[in-house]
């Protein structure tokens, strides 16, 4: 997490009952370049990157930041899920100062319908809430995104608000560790 404060990166390894959530590793490589290459996983993000251009700006062992998890399963990489801090034109005002956390994630489509999201989402949002005790999460998403919407509200998050962006409409909601998920 970028400006965490006292939160220690990485942390161990965080277990679920099928996933494992983890720092990024060379092995990773591969995965990287289907999800930011894939036409379904991008399909509300501005459309896939070239294959060609990814392969070239990837390095050989992806970016390891703070916030940015692996997601695992049966030791092969199936996803990403990032918990930034907003920048300054973006921030919601959901806290009193701004900077709130950003939950993303992103899987690739063979992992879809499994309920990985949730749990990967989950077990985040768990060491969120133990890391930073009482900081509030964002997320947003398209409103034609009915699986990222549907998650939202599986996960607890509550709509803030709505607006237009990017030539679509927008969704926000935010998450606090005091409200249980529905």
């Amino acid at each position: 997490m970028t400006e965490s404060g006292s939160v220690v990166w990485p942390p161990a390894p965080i277990k679920t009952e099928r996933l494992v959530l983890r720092e990024s590793e060379a092995r990773d490589r591969a995965a990287f370049i289907e999800l930011f290459t894939s036409p379904e996983v991008n399909t509300y993000l501005g459309g896939p990157r070239p294959r060609d251009e990814c392969e070239r700006a990837l390095s050989e062992t992806p970016e390891r930041r703070p916030g940015l998890f692996v997601i695992e399963l049966d030791g092969a990489m199936i996803g990403t899920i990032e918990l930034n801090r907003r920048d300054a034109e973006r921030r919601s005002h959901v806290r009193p100062d701004a900077g709130e956390a950003e939950l993303g994630y992103l899987l690739l489509p063979e992992a879809w319908g499994h309920g990985y999201a949730a749990e990967a989402c989950a077990a985040a949002l768990d060491w969120f809430a133990d890391a930073l005790p009482g900081e509030p999460v964002v997320l947003c998403t398209q409103t034609a995104n009915d699986r990222s919407m549907r998650l939202a509200a599986k996960l607890g998050f509550t709509e803030v608000q709505r607006y237009e962006a990017w030539g679509a409409a927008q969704w926000m909601g935010v998450w606090s560790p005091d409200t249980p998920p529905a």
